[in-house]
């Protein structure tokens, strides 16, 4: 029952069902210890087992009905942007994340983790904008008006560091998962862009900053939201 890898799957259902058929194997070869001597490999473990025609695989389907329990994640981002008024333009010039991901099973994999979801995050939240024609049809359908991330728009300081003596008693192995919970702190972003609107957007009266913050914060609303005068676009 093959199915996609979202909602952190791999890390969570996955994991469960692998651990569930190390249980049956062990069960399995507990009878096939009592036949060796005190002191023996894993090797010769499982030599044994073979030779006793003990089956060595084992299946397990995670269900809705397995006693899964959820649990919380938390984060902490703190993120410094640089935005010119005069384009909308923005660069992400730090960013500092702890992320809790329990006793990390590998830390380097979870690092990458945090930060491919933080910048996916980062798409969402400033450049990925759906637009639709009046008829309904996707009008941003290509890369020449649909814009991921890329390259350039990675953090240019980009530090991640992991919660420490935190494990997870519901987790695999006391860990958390840590694919998608990272997105949600990409949101750290537009609410610095929209931080940096304050002083020119205070140009249109109080308050006006904050109508610039709708999802995705595109350079196109940010430039709109400054509500520059001409007169800054032309040389002295």
């Amino acid at each position: 029952n093959n199915e996609g890898t979202g909602g952190s799957v791999s890390s969570e259902s996955v994991c469960f069902a692998v651990m569930e058929c190390c249980k049956k194997l062990q069960e399995r070869l507990e009878p096939v210890r009592k036949l060796l001597p005190a002191k023996y490999s894993w090797q010769d473990l499982i030599q044994k087992a073979y030779s006793e025609q003990v089956k060595l695989n084992a299946t397990y389907l995670f269900t809705l009905k397995d006693n899964v329990k959820d649990y919380d994640i938390f984060g902490v981002t703190v993120a410094e942007v640089e935005v010119d008024i005069l384009t909308g333009q923005h660069q992400v010039t730090r960013v500092d994340i702890l992320e809790d991901a329990g006793v990390s099973l590998s830390p380097e994999v979870d690092v990458g983790q945090v930060e491919g979801a933080f910048v996916m995050g980062l798409g969402y939240y400033t450049l990925e904008n759906l637009l639709y024609s009046q008829q309904g049809a996707l009008l941003t359908n290509r890369t020449w008006n649909y814009y991921p991330p890329g390259p350039l728009d990675i953090p240019i300081d980009f530090r991640i560091q992991l919660r420490k003596n935190a494990p997870n008693p519901l987790g695999v192995l006391r860990s958390k998962a840590t694919g998608e919970p990272p997105l949600c702190m990409s949101v750290a972003v537009p609410l610095a862009i929209c931080q940096a609107l304050r002083l020119p957007a205070s140009r249109s009266g109080p308050g006006s900053f904050l109508q610039a913050f709708s999802t995705p914060l595109s350079p196109e609303k940010t430039f709109l939201a400054c509500k520059n005068d001409i007169s800054f676009y032309k040389y002295s």
